[in-house]
């Protein structure tokens, strides 16, 4: 049942797509993002495939159709993100980025999913919502973004009301986020390194680095800072996860003087403390180990130099502090 609270919430938070679904563009949008998808530059590898046609060559390994795992109510997010319903999570199989220490490897590198249609993704948003969710959390869908938009604005138009969360690796295109510009509400960004060397490495991408700071910039251009409302919930804004690596092979000094410099002071911060080997990490010392209780408050120390206050709450409550 939904609470009063939740009630209130709602009546008064309008997401950003509404506009663009009253005045046509959410429509213009979604047939510019299927064109896009014919030489397709919808992340930052700008594979120029015709994924209409098929995946062959597609480094995401999808085609016209999205691939989904799995959705519900999920309730391990940001507190501000999961509230007391959960965070309505849709996980996306397949990823752009091929990073060697995935939690999540099964649905990044193994595609473990089917495909769906945008009206089942829209049904699927829908669903969450009538379950009391707090937001849409689109999890990893730098590659998915035309059936995004086609989904929202079928659910857009059947009476979807909850903020858009785009969960995302952070090796997103500028010309995708063009597309997004005024649909999503709030940006979700891994910054997962703080050079281009390590990433390529690690994540087998190109200039991720570079590429993740342009795109962090221009997501913190149409959204700001964090709005967090009276009840704790997130409405628009940019939130960044920035996870710690053992032996600092993130360079995390290097991610949090560029967020305190280079976006803003008042940025909302999740350094995360969970980092633990999967995948293939127990072949690639130090990945090999979980991080220490040192490393981590080494990175909220650095934190701290750098002026960032609006960290995580959780990170007290798990004894790092």
């Amino acid at each position: 049942m939904t609470t009063p609270r939740q009630i209130s919430a709602q009546q008064k938070f309008q997401p950003a797509y509404l506009a663009l679904l009253e005045n046509g563009e959410l429509e213009q949008r979604v047939k510019r993002a299927y064109a896009h998808l014919e030489a397709c530059d919808l992340c930052a590898r700008y594979c120029r495939v015709d994924r209409r046609q098929g995946i062959q060559g597609a480094a995401c390994r999808t085609g016209e159709r999205a691939v989904v795992h799995s959705f519900g109510a999920h309730h391990g997010e940001e507190d501000p993100l999961r509230g007391w319903r959960g965070s309505g999570t849709l996980f996306f199989s397949w990823c752009n980025l091929r990073c060697i220490f995935c939690q999540n490897w099964e649905i990044s590198q193994k595609g473990m999913g089917r495909e769906v249609e945008p009206e089942e993704l829209a049904h699927m948003m829908l669903e969450l919502q009538a379950q009391g969710c707090h937001n849409i959390n689109l999890v990893t869908p730098s590659h998915v973004v035309a059936q995004l938009l086609a989904a929202v604005h079928i659910a857009a138009g059947k009476g979807l009301r909850l903020p858009l969360v785009y969960n995302t690796g952070g090796y997103d295109s500028l010309e995708a986020l063009a597309l997004l510009d005024g649909v999503v509400d709030i940006y979700m960004p891994d910054m997962k390194y703080g050079d281009s060397e390590t990433a390529h490495r690690y994540s087998h991408v190109r200039n991720y680095w570079e590429v993740n700071q342009a795109a962090v910039k221009e997501m913190h251009r149409q959204v700001g800072d964090l709005v967090i409302d009276e009840h704790g919930l997130a409405e628009r804004g940019l939130l960044i996860r920035h996870l710690v690596l053992p032996g600092d092979l993130a360079n995390t000094e290097n991610v949090l003087k560029f967020v305190a410099e280079e976006i803003s002071i008042n940025s909302y911060v999740n350094i995360m403390s969970q980092y633990y080997p999967c995948y293939r990490a127990h072949d690639n010392p130090p990945l090999d180990r979980p991080i220490s209780t040192e490393e981590h408050r080494h990175a909220l120390a650095l934190a701290a130099k750098y002026g960032l206050q609006r960290l995580d709450e959780r990170q007290e409550r798990r004894g790092w502090l």
